[in-house]
């Protein structure tokens, strides 16, 4: 009897998708406790380039993620998560002790913020699996070949010098059998400098179709002339539609590869309520999207929840301003669920909250 997944028997869209990165253990004190009060943590699994493969399953995309991880019960916990999310997961490498010696999952503890209080993450990733491997037995045009859509971001090259190599011959490969390329910047300050992520992330964006995000990158007034500035600055993170629509130009100027930019805008009202918005560059125009005021129970994965609703509206032909709007309402959403990854089925529900239609659904 041939085994297959029945959600993927009901696809719109023939477009398969691939991603990489590190899939993490997630440690979260209960009822927003915190971490040097509480007396036990909720485990969950996640990590940014996962997170949109999951999202994307979730809504019926052929998703596929491709990692290390040890050869032990963690790693393959882990695993376990992705694949009951209907993520494929053939690609990933169990790691013995010889390939990686450190033999870990990297880990990261989660402080629920509540009202003034901000949340706070603490990692503990250091010399995990897919920062020890060696990468360079692996066939990446043979991993790729067959897919439509790859995404990575800044986070994974930022993890070690293998994974920064990784990352650039992953983009090198995609292009040459043409595949659609998206990047996220994503920049953590706790894995390297802003100037090592401006330097790396910019290299990048040649390969690149669909930015997510204006930052990390150098995007200097005059490449002769360094000290005449970067576009970017002094613009304020909350920019208005000229402003942005200025940056969105001075991108495209330079790398006229990119066929897409988007951003979304946050408003930190308190620990417990933002505002969203985002722009979109797109087929020659800038896009403003609505803006979207809500209730946080779990901030985490917003910015990868976007992602994964351009992402799937891309995929799926949408015209640039429902593209834009379900995007971030995408994002919204995710703020209501618990744990890294916007898992949510129903694509209706997130086009309902696209038109801020907040009715019960009976």
């Amino acid at each position: 009897m041939e085994h297959a997944n029945p959600l993927l028997k009901q696809l719109d869209t023939d477009q398969k998708f691939i991603t990489m990165g590190e899939i993490m253990l997630r440690l979260t004190p209960p009822n927003y406790d915190k971490i040097r009060m509480t007396n036990s943590f909720e485990a969950s699994y996640g990590g940014s380039e996962a997170n949109i493969a999951l999202a994307l399953a979730s809504l019926g995309v052929d998703s596929t993620f491709f990692t290390v991880v040890p050869d032990n019960s963690l790693g393959k916990s882990a695993i376990r998560s992705l694949r009951s999310s209907d993520v494929h997961c053939t690609p990933v490498i169990l790691a013995t002790p010889q390939e990686v010696p450190t033999h870990r999952l990297g880990t990261y503890y989660l402080e629920t913020g509540f009202g003034i209080r901000a949340s706070k993450v603490i990692y503990d990733r250091k010399h995990s699996a897919i920062t020890e491997y060696d990468f360079s037995g692996v066939d990446l045009k043979a991993l790729l070949t067959g897919f439509d859509w790859l995404h990575l971001s800044g986070i994974t090259p930022a993890l070690a010098p293998n994974c920064r190599k990784l990352t650039m011959d992953m983009l090198k490969a995609a292009k040459e059998l043409g595949l659609t390329v998206s990047f996220d910047g994503n920049f953590r300050s706790t894995l390297w400098t802003w100037e090592e992520a401006r330097d790396f992330c910019t290299e990048c964006l040649p390969y690149v179709d669909i930015l997510l995000g204006i930052e990390p990158y150098h995007l200097w007034r005059d490449e002769s002339n360094h000290a005449l500035g970067d576009v970017k600055d002094g613009v304020p993170l909350q920019p208005s539609y000229e402003q942005q629509d200025e940056i969105f130009q001075a991108f495209i100027e330079r790398y006229p590869n990119l066929k897409c930019i988007a951003r979304h805008v946050r408003y930190a009202h308190s620990g417990s309520e933002n505002s969203l918005k985002a722009f979109m560059w797109y087929e020659g125009h800038t896009f403003e999207s609505k803006l979207f005021t809500f209730t946080i129970l779990d901030r985490v994965g917003g910015g990868d929840a976007f992602a994964s609703g351009l992402i799937y509206a891309m995929i799926h032909g949408y015209k640039p301003m429902d593209m834009l709007n379900f995007a971030v309402a995408s994002s919204v959403l995710k703020h209501t669920i618990h744990g890294d990854a916007n898992i949510t089925d129903d694509a209706q529900a997130i086009k309902n909250l696209m038109n801020m239609n907040y009715d019960i659904k009976r």
